[in-house]
């Protein structure tokens, strides 16, 4: 079960959100099909965009994030709501390079270094909130490091890791994400940085001992909420309808005249909707 902590810490001048994301990474794999470098490109995206949808506003708030850089993958999209329904899909699922020389998967590699991170919530208001930032290394971690400090001048410290297992599935993923509050002293800002400095074998603790163990090791013995995100793909046949109907008559029939039928597929789940000229032409009475 993928698990969520959320609290205060350091005289409650600091946000602390603790996560094990290793199902929602295997769930991905599963649908898409991943490598494993894929699977860490998407699943580290996926950790820290779970992050950003806990912190929408509402349950119907949405979130809506891209990493496009010039690496091997291609881009990364990945969509979340308040509810913490999340979902992600990589260009190239099969993605492959030589381990770095300290044996650890290329996720830099694979995202790249140029490029740029976007971000879009809508919150029910007339227009969406949009920001953006240029990637900085493209392991992740440091690329949305970057966004908070220079998209929305909040200091944040972010550890991510994504561990694959001989068999190619995931034993161990997730994130520690601290942010400073207005009041926040130096001194614990320093202290965040060291703790998230540490962790570069977040994953292998996440494995072996589990986040509670890593909230207890490293934060004490303190009070926090606990939530369950979940890879969930909200896509329907009605969706796929509104979509049709927007792209308007003549074009799907267009489609139709050339292909026999129309067929849509989910870019978050794979699955695919097929649309006769009887069932499309229903769609425009």
């Amino acid at each position: 079960m993928n698990k969520y902590y959320k609290a205060l810490i350091f005289d409650n001048q600091l946000t602390l959100s603790v996560l094990d994301t290793t199902d929602m990474v295997n769930d991905a794999i599963k649908i898409h099909g991943l490598s494993p470098l894929a699977a860490a490109a998407l699943g580290r995206t996926m950790t820290v965009c779970t992050f950003m949808s806990a912190n929408l506003k509402s349950d119907k708030d949405k979130l809506y994030v891209t990493v496009a850089g010039n690496g091997v993958g291609g881009k990364i999209t990945v969509c979340g709501n308040g509810e913490l329904c999340m979902r992600g899909s990589i260009d190239n699922p099969k993605a492959d390079l030589p381990l770095k020389s300290n044996g650890k998967l290329d996720v830099g590699g694979c995202v790249g270094k140029e490029g740029r991170i976007t971000v879009v919530r809508s919150m029910g208001l007339k227009e969406p909130y949009s920001g953006s930032c240029g990637l900085v290394s493209g392991e992740i971690a440091e690329d949305f490091t970057a966004y908070y400090a220079l998209s929305e001048q909040t200091p944040t410290a972010i550890a991510l890791g994504v561990k694959i297992g001989k068999d190619l599935s995931c034993v161990g993923a997730g994130g520690v994400i601290i942010q400073a509050l207005p009041n926040a002293e130096e001194e614990n800002l320093i202290k965040a940085e060291n703790i998230i400095n540490s962790l570069s074998a977040l994953s292998t603790i996440i494995e072996e001992k589990g986040i509670d163990y890593l909230v207890k090791e490293y934060f004490g013995d303190i009070k926090y909420e606990e939530l369950h995100p979940e890879y969930k793909c909200l896509c329907s046949k009605e969706y796929i309808e509104g979509l049709l109907v927007s792209l308007g008559k003549k074009e799907i029939d267009d489609i139709i005249k050339e292909k026999g039928c129309v067929e849509v597929s989910c870019q978050f789940c794979d699955k695919v909707y097929k649309f006769t000229k009887e069932e499309t032409d229903k769609l425009f009475v």
